[in-house]
């Protein structure tokens, strides 16, 4: 009996041994010789990591996963990583300015992956920007699919013409945020009508958009306003990405782990607004829902109630508040309305005593989490914080004690060399005085 069940424990730890093995086979590790050795035509999803970095340790074994699943799915694109605290090089080459850092080369371009750290968000990614940069849609079919696919559609219309050189160009850059199609005119829904021709035209929320580059200022950045749905869940890494369409962040914070009437209310209320309002709004304003208060916490340095109403300045780290509670959705409306005209003056930002204040808050934050979640933990980090403190003033304060020591005595063996001083009168007498020899004080 003890015999068979170590015949299958050993199976299993061989089994899992394989299934490691099998997996890491598909990733490279990669050294600074890597741009010598690849071919031009290969495409690259590289993770650059630290030995010591906690969250390039979680995504471990997710990207051996990823590595996995693009080669079993026949992808093009080749998975590797780099420890960028030895291969220095090529880490400054790919401009890695923190860990974990994703980048993408495919043609001598680097793209870089700001979402979230999942399998699905990578991988979407990689087939995303490994792929033709803008992808024909012939028939009307295939044109329905994926608009039922994707909740974004950027499309271009037409032949051949400026447009559509200014349109690839674009795509090349913003392939790392949303996809780009191109269609003829006969293959869009029939209840499209473009008043011009080419054109470029994005189907979102239930309706379509068309590009005026003489009211949308250049093609770049109305594809940025706009690669956005209207109103949408939004997280950290959203709001991050937000950051280059120059719009303001309406949001609704809600507790969606304990919901309640209110809190879907102010959901109803703020999508409400950016649907019935649309026209008024969607140019300056974003609209949306955030879970939870913690990044809202620590952005204006205080406990955020929930449900609540906030207007975000993602590129600036400001925010608006409104002066009294929003409870329906006229009140909301002119709270938007004066963030939009300059009534409600914003708040906070990203100037360096707002930095040093945030730093200060979220340092308390997470000492007092330390100390209510583990108190024998947070004791054991104050005495160690202060040890290595205290230490490090008593190494200092040695160090400057003896320099000024060393200032003051004399070399053990050897001349110093007094620099040169003006004399005052009676001094060269005393210099004299103090340079007589032991025989001459002796006769004195």
């Amino acid at each position: 009996m003890e015999n068979k069940k170590l015949v299958v424990v050993c199976t299993v730890s061989l089994t899992v041994l394989l299934s490691i093995a099998t997996v890491s086979a598909f990733v490279e590790e990669l050294d600074d010789t890597f741009k010598d050795t690849i071919m031009p035509d290969e495409i690259w999803l590289i993770q650059f990591y630290a030995p010591w970095c906690t969250y390039c340790k979680q995504l471990d074994p997710v990207w051996y996963e990823i590595g996995a699943e693009l080669k079993s799915m026949g992808s093009p694109v080749n998975v590797g990583k780099v420890d960028a605290t030895v291969h220095t090089n090529l880490a400054k080459e790919f401009r890695v300015g923190g860990y974990p850092a994703i980048k993408l080369l495919k043609d001598d371009l680097k793209y870089n992956y700001r979402g979230p750290r999942t399998k699905a968000g990578i991988i979407e990614f990689a087939d995303r920007v490994s792929g033709p940069v803008v992808r024909a849609l012939p028939s009307q079919q295939l044109f329905q699919n994926v608009m039922s696919r994707y909740d974004v559609l950027f499309v271009y219309v037409g032949g051949p013409s400026d447009l559509k050189e200014k349109y690839i160009s674009v795509a090349k850059e913003l392939i790392v945020h949303t996809y780009f199609f191109s269609a003829a005119r006969n293959v869009l829904p029939k209840a499209v009508t473009l008043q011009e021709y080419p054109a470029v035209a994005v189907f979102k929320d239930g309706t379509y958009f068309l590009y005026n580059e003489q009211q949308d200022e250049d093609l770049a950045s109305w594809i940025n306003r706009e690669r956005f749905l209207n109103y949408l869940p939004i997280d950290s890494y959203t709001l991050y990405a937000m950051g280059d369409t120059g719009k303001l962040v309406a949001l609704a914070i809600v507790d969606e782990r304990n919901p309640t009437e209110e809190s879907i209310r102010y959901k109803t209320m703020v999508e409400r607004v950016a649907t019935e309002y649309k026209d008024l709004y969607s140019k300056e304003f974003q609209f949306g829902h955030m879970d939870g208060n913690e990044y809202i916490n620590g952005l204006i340095m205080e406990e955020v109630a929930m449900p609540s109403i906030i207007v975000l300045n993602v590129s600036n780290d400001g925010y608006f508040l409104p002066p009294n509670k929003v409870e329906t959705k006229e009140q909301l409306v002119k709270f938007i309305d004066g963030v939009s005209k300059g009534r409600i003056k914003s708040q906070g930002g990203n100037g360096y005593y707002q930095c040093f204040i945030r730093i200060v808050f979220n340092t308390k934050t997470t000492v007092t989490t330390i100390f209510t979640e583990a108190p024998l933990l947070g004791a054991f980090l104050i005495v160690v914080s202060g040890g290595v403190g205290s230490a490090m003033c008593y190494g200092l304060c040695m160090v400057w004690r003896s320099m000024r020591n060393t200032e003051d005595e004399e070399p053990i063996t050897g001349e110093r060399v007094e620099p040169k001083q003006l004399k005052g009168p009676g001094e060269d007498k005393k210099t004299e005085t103090k340079e007589k020899n032991p025989a001459e004080k002796k006769a004195d």
